[in-house]
């Protein structure tokens, strides 16, 4: 009988060469986020000396090659690192991603609400009733404006106006309902 020594269930050989490049990637992919972070965020990051010193740096350096390179280097600095180390990292960067789904959410909700106050008279008296302190007649007029220049195809300034008003008196109300 031929057995390899792969053939032994009962011993731990450990991470495959698959997955041992995988999670190279992934810190390799976590260095280059981190090598992203403005100053500001990377100084509460918490990060080990070492780790800091080589993202400085690889933000001096310009060249593509000896960036990436760089980039590698740092990479291998932090798996010398238990992942404990980058918790906070990894925290701050979490956040991050939270409030940036958050507001990219609200944005959404923001131009919907505009469509839906363009197409429809009904929306706007919707808006009104919920809004009673936003200007009418102003709004009333750039919804007019944007209507005629989708209609022209003329550039979308009021389309645009109509946007910031609504972010201007959500959040306003918004920042009363908190305060």
């Amino acid at each position: 009988m031929n057995r390899t020594y792969t053939d032994d269930p009962e011993h731990d050989y450990g991470p495959t060469r698959t997955q041992q490049r995988r999670d190279a990637l992934a810190v390799l992919a976590f260095a280059t986020q981190l090598s992203e972070l403005p100053q500001s965020k990377l100084a509460r990051a918490d990060l080990p000396e070492d780790v800091l010193r080589e993202i400085d740096n690889l933000r001096r350096i310009t060249s593509h090659i000896a960036r990436k390179r760089q980039l590698g280097f740092l990479a291998k600095v932090m798996r010398r690192h238990d992942d404990e180390a980058f918790d906070t990292a990894r925290a701050l960067m979490g956040e991050n991603r939270e409030q940036q789904r958050k507001e990219t959410a609200a944005m959404h909700r923001l131009e919907a609400l505009r469509e839906r106050i363009i197409a429809h008279d009904d929306a706007l008296q919707e808006l009104i009733d919920q809004y009673p302190g936003i200007d009418r007649q102003h709004l009333r007029s750039l919804i007019r404006q944007a209507r005629l220049e989708r209609d022209g195809n003329k550039p979308p300034r009021a389309y645009r106006e109509i946007f910031q008003l609504l972010k201007t008196v959500t959040a306003t109300v918004d920042n009363e309902d908190a305060g």
